[in-house]
Parts: structure tokens; C-alpha cells; sequence
């Protein structure tokens, strides 16, 4: 497989496109001929992080996008969910690190599911959230 293998998407910001992201990173997977356990962990990390894009980026009646970037290595998979809402403070997601609480579960899955996370904000325009999985097999 050569490598860096890249996949872009962008899907509106609503639910039923989030179906979508799950189809292409199941694809990409497969070229990989990775397994399928680690290809249903990685989509619900994925479902998750864009969830969160679709419910806390934009307001009420606006309408945006969600961007989804896939780059399979010969080692890992990095996948990149963006969106150019409102943005929010990573701090915030850091203090709700510890609180589980139901609406909340997001950030905690995705840790659970992947081997790297990051979060960024941009300025009030816009949250990036780039995880990593490593590939074992």
C-alpha cells in the first residue's frame, strides 16, 4: 500500500449525513485490509467527534459544514474532524475530562477508542479535533 493515502469530506452539519463519513472511513480501512475490530472502534470515535460538529457548532437555524480529513500511513491512521462554528475552549473539554456526565460521553469515547487526540479552537472560529490510531496488524 503506498503510503499516506488521504480521503477528504465534507458533509453538512445535520445527523443524517454522518452516515457518510462512516461509509468512507470503512472504505479507506479496507484498503488497508485492517481488522474489523478496530474498524468498529474507529467509527464510533468518528461518529462521535463529528456528532459533536453537528451539535455545538453551529446555532440554532445556521446552517455549516463539517470537514473530515483520512490520511492512511502504513502505521496509523489520522482522521481530522473540523468545522468553522463558534468554536469552543479546549480548556472546557479538558475540565469536562473528568465528568461523565450523559451529552458528555464524546471526548471520553473517543480517548478510549484511539491512541492520540488533540483539540484545537480557532479563535472562535471554528474546533479541529485529530486523532490517531496506530496500526497493529
Amino acid at each position: 500500500m503506498p503510503a499516506g493515502q488521504a480521503v477528504h469530506l465534507t458533509i453538512p452539519a445535520k445527523a443524517e449525513y454522518i452516515t457518510l463519513v462512516r461509509l468512507a472511513l470503512a472504505g479507506l480501512w479496507r484498503v488497508g485490509r485492517h481488522s474489523d475490530e478496530a474498524l468498529a472502534d474507529l467509527k464510533l470515535a468518528v461518529t462521535e467527534a463529528c456528532s459533536n460538529s453537528v451539535r455545538h457548532a453551529y446555532g440554532e437555524g445556521r446552517e455549516g459544514t463539517v470537514k473530515v480529513d483520512y490520511e492512511l500511513h502504513p502505521d496509523r491512521l489520522v482522521v481530522e474532524v473540523s468545522d468553522d462554528g463558534t468554536g469552543s475552549d479546549p480548556g472546557t473539554w479538558e475540565r469536562e475530562r473528568g465528568e461523565l456526565t450523559e451529552g458528555g460521553l464524546g471526548l471520553a469515547i473517543i480517548r478510549a477508542l484511539t491512541d492520540e487526540l488533540e483539540l484545537a479552537n480557532g479563535g472562535g472560529q471554528g474546533s479541529r479535533l485529530r486523532l490517531v490510531k496506530f496500526l497493529d496488524d
